[in-house]
């Protein structure tokens, strides 16, 4: 989107007018720092972050490029499916924002071929997700997106803002194995009705409802003990044994145990490391899993 078709309103929404003039053929275009584009992006993505915002680093900010043939055509085929959402729910499409996390390759892999049955595979393992399609934070959420991440060989972690068309969501509760709309009424998944902070789309839908946007990439090297690069052998922080250790001095005994059977089943690879990264975080709590590797870090 052309630098001077965005802007920001009160809801905090990007407003795209789906209209692109740039140059080149790549699958994405690096945005500059002056670009008002680049700025909305990157203040979306910043204003979600909370606390981590001020150590939180903008790498850069890559836009998808609408250059190549099969790029114009899935823009064209999105303006057509969000009409066609209007018609169906008496004018209105509910065009929403979301950021979806994943490693480099698989966001370079989304943006030049789209959503896929590896990503549907994510969800469909994880016994917490609301529903197996494909799942986004909303907008303003972007450090739970964070969380999730995964960094790259130097350290940069990356998430892809996609555009959303959700017609009229259904409620989707935590660790259902729905796998597409409940009734014709229905075009996609949420978590919560009034407040919705996860958005579900169904993979029937997922290369009509979903059209990639922008590439965030960043370093937040608190974020990265908690998230990405937690428990590998490169990180700099604290791996899953050394955290299981000091867990054990600070849980009680039954959420000791929940976390070492889910531990347990991560060695035995049938849970992703991500999987365990949420249990973690759901049982132990952000604020204590982040003062556990400051106070690592500081004591190495």
């Amino acid at each position: 989107m052309a630098a001077e078709q965005v802007e920001t309103v009160d809801n905090g929404e990007i407003i795209d007018s789906l209209s692109h003039h740039t140059s080149g053929d790549s699958t994405t275009i690096l945005l500059r720092e002056d670009n008002r584009e680049y700025d909305v992006v990157k203040n979306c993505f910043l204003s979600g972050m909370g606390l981590h915002s001020a150590e939180t680093t903008v790498v850069s900010v890559r836009k998808t490029s609408t250059q190549r043939i099969t790029a114009k055509a899935k823009l064209a085929a999105s303006v057509v499916f969000a009409e066609a959402m209007k018609r169906k729910n008496g004018g209105e499409a509910n065009v929403r924002y979301g950021w979806y996390s994943g490693s480099k390759e698989e966001i370079e892999r989304i943006v030049s071929y789209g959503f896929s049955s590896r990503e549907i595979d994510k969800f469909e393992k994880d016994d917490r997700s609301h529903g197996v399609g494909i799942h986004f934070l909303h907008h303003t959420c972007s450090l739970a997106a964070a969380v999730l991440g995964e960094a790259d060989e130097e350290g940069v972690e990356h998430l892809l803002l996609c555009r959303l068309i959700l017609g009229k969501p259904e409620r989707i509760i935590s660790g259902s194995k729905q796998t597409y709309p409940s009734s014709s009424e229905y075009d996609c998944g949420v978590d919560n009705l009034e407040n919705p902070r996860k958005y579900v789309i169904w993979s029937c839908n997922m290369n009509s409802y979903i059209l990639p946007g922008h590439v965030v990439s960043f370093k937040s090297p608190r974020l990265r003990g908690v998230g990405g690069s937690l428990g590998r052998g490169r990180s700099p922080c604290v791996s899953f044994p050394v955290l299981m250790s000091i867990l054990s001095k600070s849980l009680d005994h039954p959420r000791m145990n929940v976390l070492m059977t889910s531990y347990d089943d991560f060695r035995k690879r049938k849970v992703r490391r991500e999987q365990l990264v949420r249990k973690m975080r759901e049982v132990v709590g952000d604020e204590l899993l982040l003062d556990i590797i400051k106070n690592h870090r500081n004591s190495a």
